[in-house]
């Protein structure tokens, strides 16, 4: 049997041949690559920076820690997974765009992804905006009482903040109590229609997780764990998440 023409290790010492070999099936053959491009015509980030996923790939395949560790590209991929989905072979691109990711010093990563995080970190909210437990509680109860007077239809229409015992508890993006408290609406009103069970709660009620993104572990760990034990605390059934 013939030889693979190319094989990942070798003497030149790489921090990403290691990652590419834990995300390659049978043990790192970069041949199961079949460099067909379908990763790269599926991603929304292809052609920025000169970059794709497949381009990626190869690189980190081949040893080129620096190019892969400091071109912007990998802040521009939206980790949405979907050139892993159309890879013939699997191969998990976006896990190695996240090991990207964490070699960028902490405070060198963009700054609106970690002053997201940092924001969120900072009460149990999570909420990226640093909205409070009292302001968002005081928005919900607001605008449902606002709409329930205005469309008598939905006038049992519920929005509940801490309810024990409700089957869903549901998070919500910061961004729509904050500034566009309407939005929230049609989805209470899916809810209402379907005759769901459930509530927010004012701590873990945030969606979005900026920490994951950032490739922060401990804090994206944070942010999560903070959120779970907002759920058992209501004794939720499930964690409905919009993000």
């Amino acid at each position: 049997m013939a030889e693979p023409a190319i094989k990942l290790g070798g003497k030149k010492k790489s921090t990403f041949i290691d990652k590419v070999k834990e995300v390659l099936p049978e043990g790192g053959n970069l041949n199961l690559c079949l460099t067909c491009g379908a990763c790269s015509s599926g991603c929304p980030a292809t052609g920025l920076e000169g970059m794709d996923p497949r381009k990626f790939l190869r690189m980190a395949a081949l040893g080129m820690d620096e190019e892969i560790t400091s071109t912007p590209w990998v802040w521009m991929c939206s980790m949405c997974t979907r050139c892993m989905y159309v890879c013939p072979m699997k191969i998990n691109i976006p896990q190695l765009v996240f090991y990207a990711r964490q070699q960028w010093p902490r405070e060198e990563r963009p700054k609106g992804i970690l002053g997201s995080c940092d924001v969120a970190l900072r009460n149990d909210t999570c909420s990226a905006m640093g909205a409070t437990e009292e302001d968002f509680q005081f928005v919900v109860e607001d605008v449902l009482e606002e709409y329930q007077e205005a469309q008598p239809e939905f006038k049992d229409m519920h929005a509940d903040v801490n309810r024990e015992g409700a089957e869903f508890f549901l998070n919500q993006n910061s961004r729509e109590p904050v500034t566009e408290p309407d939005e929230m609406v049609p989805l209470w009103k899916i809810l209402h229609s379907v005759g769901a069970d459930w509530t927010y709660g004012t701590k873990g009620w945030a969606a979005e997780n900026y920490c994951m993104f950032m490739a922060d572990d401990e804090a994206w760990k944070h942010i999560v764990q903070t959120k779970i034990k907002a759920v058992e605390d209501l004794g939720c059934k499930v964690w409905l998440n919009t993000e």
